[in-house]
Order: structure tokens, then sequence, then C-alpha cells
């Protein structure tokens, strides 16, 4: 499913994540590892947005670098403490994330429901706290038909209800859809109930499998 090769992402010139293999079959794969360790960075990555050297390879054939715009329809990222411009909201952008992602007709309305974004459709971000920001940030994520969905921290700020009904689809998106998901928490991984094809484990910019 996805294939990094040779990947090194550095910051001011100095190398703060460096892969030489890692292959990713279909599947749930968590990463674990403490702060700084490189898992934002690495998801970030894989999301596209941010500039390394190396390969990623979605499916073994689209390539983020050859095939930008293939890749990012297919590859999803919600972050650990998203941010929006303050003005905006869930609506806005729903509206422009789905377009973007070509989402499929009623699944804003689905996620609406899912996520209980509903509540606060209309309302600025700039008022928001961090839960809501969280839910808004999962719905935008879960947006199009990707192959991947990177899930920062899903636990942090969410309550155990949209808890439960965010992982009730998520399973339903891996077993009906085959789409793939990594996450990272800090918070005990069993609470999600999903069922791990792999863990890896980040330190000091590596990435290595635990068996």
């Amino acid at each position: 499913m996805l294939t990094v090769s040779n990947l090194t992402k550095a910051y001011n010139g100095r190398t703060v994540l460096t892969i030489s293999d890692l292959q990713l079959p279909i599947g749930v794969h968590y990463f674990r590892g403490g702060n700084g360790s490189g898992k934002t960075t690495f998801f970030r990555t894989v999301a596209g947005l941010l500039p390394f050297s190396g390969e990623i390879r979605l499916d073994g054939q689209y390539e983020i670098n050859r095939d930008p715009v293939a890749y990012r329809l297919r590859v999803n990222y919600a972050e650990a403490e998203p941010l929006y411009p303050p003005f905006l909201t869930p609506r806005d952008l729903a509206g422009f994330v789905g377009r973007a992602k070509r989402n499929p007709a009623g699944q804003v309305d689905e996620l609406t429901d899912v996520l209980g974004v509903g509540n606060f459709w209309t309302q600025p971000t700039g008022t928001f706290s961090s839960g809501m920001l969280k839910k808004l940030s999962l719905l935008l994520a879960l947006l199009g038909r990707p192959r991947l969905v990177l899930l920062d921290e899903p636990l942090t700020t969410l309550d155990v209800t949209t808890a439960t009904r965010l992982f009730d689809y998520v399973r339903r998106l891996r077993d009906e859809e085959n789409v793939s998901f990594c996450l990272t928490s800090h918070q005990d991984v069993s609470l999600t109930g999903l069922s791990l094809t792999s863990t890896w484990q980040v330190s000091d910019g590596q990435i290595s499998p635990v068996t």
C-alpha cells in the first residue's frame, strides 16, 4: 500500500528523519514514540505537506512528487493540534476540502452526524474549543475516497461517545473499502478498538518495527 524509500527530511540543514526502507501493507498501522521523536514529521511528510528527499509511493503507482495530484487525492491527514483561519466555519472548510478531494454526494452530511459537528456548523473556528477543532479536523481528513488516512493523536480532546462513533466508521472503511490508516497516540491505543496490522517505534528520527 505505502512504500517509503531513501527518505531524508531536514530542517535548516539538520536531519530529523531518515528512512531507508519502509513498507506498509493495507491495514491499520500504529506509530508510537515520545514527543519530538519524529512521528508528526513523518505523517506530515507522507501527507505531502513537507519537502523531503527520497521516494514515497502509494499502491505501487502514485509517487508523491511525480504524481502529486493523484497522490494527494488518495492520502488524507488529521493533525494532532489543528488550526484554521479563525473567520472560516466548518461549512466553509468542508466545502473547500470536499471539492478538492472530490467527495461523493452525502458524505459531508454523514460525517457531520458521526462526529457531531452539526452543532457548530456555521460558527467561526476562532471561537472553537480544542475538542471542536479536533472533530472538524477528523471530518476533513475523511472526505473524498482516500486509500490512506493519517490520524495524528485522534483520541486527544475527543469525548468517548464521539470516539466510539469515529472508530466504528474507521472499521467500516477498513473492512468495506480497504482504506488503510496510520495513527499515533499517547493514550492507550486499545481504546480505539482497532485491530492493528503493525506497530512501529519512532525514536530519534528513525522508524523500526515492534515485534
